[in-house]
Protein backbone atom coordinates (compact mmCIF):
# COMPACT_ATOMS: atom_id res chain seq x y z
CA UNK A 1 0.00 0.00 0.00
CA UNK A 2 2.82 2.58 1.02
CA UNK A 3 4.62 1.76 -3.12
CA UNK A 4 1.39 2.12 -4.51
CA UNK A 5 0.76 5.57 -2.66
CA UNK A 6 4.44 7.00 -3.54
CA UNK A 7 3.55 6.32 -6.88
CA UNK A 8 0.50 7.94 -6.80
CA UNK A 9 2.08 10.85 -5.31
CA UNK A 10 5.00 11.33 -7.87
CA UNK A 11 2.16 10.77 -10.38
CA UNK A 12 -0.16 13.68 -9.39
CA UNK A 13 2.93 15.72 -8.68
CA UNK A 14 3.88 15.38 -12.66
CA UNK A 15 -0.04 16.04 -13.17
CA UNK A 16 0.59 19.26 -10.78
CA UNK A 17 3.90 19.89 -12.41
CA UNK A 18 2.21 19.15 -16.36
CA UNK A 19 -0.98 21.04 -15.71
CA UNK A 20 0.15 24.81 -16.19
CA UNK A 21 1.76 23.84 -19.19
CA UNK A 22 -0.79 22.43 -20.48
CA UNK A 23 -3.83 24.36 -19.26
CA UNK A 24 -2.49 27.99 -19.26
CA UNK A 25 -1.37 28.13 -22.73
CA UNK A 26 -1.06 31.94 -23.88
CA UNK A 27 -3.66 33.17 -26.07
CA UNK A 28 -1.40 34.13 -29.30
CA UNK A 29 -1.02 30.53 -29.79
CA UNK A 30 -4.53 30.48 -31.17
CA UNK A 31 -4.50 30.92 -34.93
CA UNK A 32 -7.32 33.26 -34.97
CA UNK A 33 -11.05 33.98 -34.06
CA UNK A 34 -12.59 30.87 -33.47
CA UNK A 35 -10.11 28.12 -34.67
CA UNK A 36 -8.99 25.76 -32.18
CA UNK A 37 -5.09 26.52 -30.92
CA UNK A 38 -2.03 24.83 -32.54
CA UNK A 39 -0.28 21.96 -31.17
CA UNK A 40 1.02 22.84 -27.74
CA UNK A 41 3.85 23.08 -26.28
CA UNK A 42 3.23 21.37 -23.17
CA UNK A 43 6.76 20.47 -20.88
CA UNK A 44 6.08 16.84 -19.33
CA UNK A 45 8.09 15.67 -16.66
CA UNK A 46 7.71 12.07 -16.32
CA UNK A 47 7.29 10.34 -12.99
CA UNK A 48 10.34 8.39 -13.54
CA UNK A 49 12.69 11.17 -13.79
CA UNK A 50 11.02 13.37 -11.05
CA UNK A 51 11.42 10.49 -8.96
CA UNK A 52 15.26 9.51 -9.93
CA UNK A 53 15.47 13.36 -9.14
CA UNK A 54 14.12 13.43 -6.35
CA UNK A 55 16.38 10.29 -4.77
CA UNK A 56 19.26 12.37 -6.17
CA UNK A 57 18.08 15.21 -3.94
CA UNK A 58 17.53 13.42 -1.10
CA UNK A 59 21.07 11.55 -1.02
CA UNK A 60 22.98 15.35 -1.32
CA UNK A 61 20.38 16.39 1.18
CA UNK A 62 22.22 14.04 3.23
CA UNK A 63 25.32 15.61 3.26
CA UNK A 64 24.39 19.13 2.65
CA UNK A 65 21.25 18.90 5.16
CA UNK A 66 19.15 20.76 2.23
CA UNK A 67 19.28 20.79 -1.84
CA UNK A 68 17.06 21.92 -4.59
CA UNK A 69 16.84 21.53 -8.30
CA UNK A 70 14.60 23.77 -10.70
CA UNK A 71 12.91 21.95 -13.15
CA UNK A 72 11.46 24.76 -15.00
CA UNK A 73 10.83 28.90 -14.63
CA UNK A 74 8.15 29.93 -16.72
CA UNK A 75 8.12 33.33 -15.66
CA UNK A 76 4.87 33.73 -14.12
CA UNK A 77 6.29 30.15 -12.03
CA UNK A 78 8.96 28.21 -11.44
CA UNK A 79 8.46 24.59 -10.82
CA UNK A 80 11.36 22.99 -8.39
CA UNK A 81 11.84 19.71 -6.25
CA UNK A 82 13.65 19.96 -2.68
CA UNK A 83 14.56 17.86 -0.25
CA UNK A 84 15.76 18.75 3.49
CA UNK A 85 17.50 16.64 6.06
CA UNK A 86 17.83 19.67 8.44
CA UNK A 87 15.44 22.60 9.47
CA UNK A 88 15.13 25.41 7.50
CA UNK A 89 14.89 29.27 9.50
CA UNK A 90 12.05 31.30 8.62
CA UNK A 91 11.51 33.36 5.73
CA UNK A 92 9.37 35.59 3.97
CA UNK A 93 8.58 35.18 0.44
CA UNK A 94 7.30 38.98 -1.00
CA UNK A 95 6.92 38.21 -4.15
CA UNK A 96 5.68 34.31 -4.10
CA UNK A 97 3.36 32.18 -3.37
CA UNK A 98 4.43 28.74 -2.37
CA UNK A 99 2.20 25.36 -3.78
CA UNK A 100 3.41 22.25 -2.02
CA UNK A 101 3.12 18.25 -2.64
CA UNK A 102 4.84 16.60 0.16
CA UNK A 103 6.28 13.24 -1.91
CA UNK A 104 8.48 11.94 1.07
CA UNK A 105 8.75 12.15 4.51
CA UNK A 106 6.74 14.62 7.10
CA UNK A 107 8.04 17.94 8.66
CA UNK A 108 6.35 20.16 10.76
CA UNK A 109 5.27 23.80 9.28
CA UNK A 110 5.02 26.57 10.94
CA UNK A 111 3.08 30.03 9.82
CA UNK A 112 2.39 33.11 10.61
CA UNK A 113 3.67 34.82 13.59
CA UNK A 114 7.06 36.49 13.41
CA UNK A 115 10.28 35.89 12.02
CA UNK A 116 13.16 35.96 14.42
CA UNK A 117 16.65 38.20 13.46
CA UNK A 118 14.96 39.24 9.83
CA UNK A 119 17.36 40.57 7.50
CA UNK A 120 15.60 41.18 3.68
CA UNK A 121 18.00 40.58 1.14
CA UNK A 122 17.99 42.20 -2.34
CA UNK A 123 15.54 40.09 -3.51
CA UNK A 124 12.68 40.74 -1.15
CA UNK A 125 13.12 37.52 0.89
CA UNK A 126 13.01 37.94 4.73
CA UNK A 127 15.22 35.22 6.16
CA UNK A 128 15.68 34.55 9.61
CA UNK A 129 17.07 31.84 12.49
CA UNK A 130 13.21 30.67 13.20
CA UNK A 131 9.61 31.38 13.54
CA UNK A 132 7.74 32.48 16.86
CA UNK A 133 4.41 33.12 17.88
CA UNK A 134 2.93 30.51 14.48
CA UNK A 135 0.86 28.40 14.14
CA UNK A 136 2.22 24.56 13.76
CA UNK A 137 1.06 21.54 11.62
CA UNK A 138 2.01 18.63 10.88
CA UNK A 139 2.61 17.90 6.73
CA UNK A 140 3.71 14.50 5.02
CA UNK A 141 3.37 12.25 1.97
CA UNK A 142 0.51 13.49 -0.04
CA UNK A 143 -0.53 16.51 1.53
CA UNK A 144 -0.57 20.03 -0.70
CA UNK A 145 0.10 22.96 0.84
CA UNK A 146 -0.22 26.80 -0.50
CA UNK A 147 1.76 29.46 1.33
CA UNK A 148 0.55 33.03 0.22
CA UNK A 149 3.68 35.66 -0.33
CA UNK A 150 4.18 37.75 2.57
CA UNK A 151 3.63 34.46 5.01
CA UNK A 152 6.21 34.08 7.42
CA UNK A 153 7.16 30.52 7.32
CA UNK A 154 9.63 27.66 8.56
CA UNK A 155 9.90 23.90 7.77
CA UNK A 156 11.36 21.96 10.77
CA UNK A 157 12.82 18.37 9.54
CA UNK A 158 13.10 15.60 12.57
CA UNK A 159 16.86 14.54 12.93
CA UNK A 160 18.19 11.99 10.63
CA UNK A 161 14.73 12.16 8.42
CA UNK A 162 14.59 13.07 4.89
CA UNK A 163 11.44 15.57 3.56
CA UNK A 164 11.35 15.73 -0.12
CA UNK A 165 8.97 18.09 -1.58
CA UNK A 166 7.69 19.38 -5.29
CA UNK A 167 6.93 23.49 -4.83
CA UNK A 168 5.08 25.58 -7.44
CA UNK A 169 7.21 29.18 -6.74
CA UNK A 170 3.65 31.26 -8.26
CA UNK A 171 4.84 35.21 -9.13
CA UNK A 172 2.82 37.20 -7.85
Amino acid sequence: MRSSLKWFVTGFACLVLAAPAIFFTPASAAQGPGQAPGPAAAQVFSAADVHGLLAQLADQAKAKGSTSSTLADYGSHALRLNARTTSGGGEIHAHYDDVMLVTEGKATLITGGTVIDPHTGSDGETRGSGIQNGIVQTISVGDIVHIPAGTPHQLVVASGTTYSYVVIKVRE
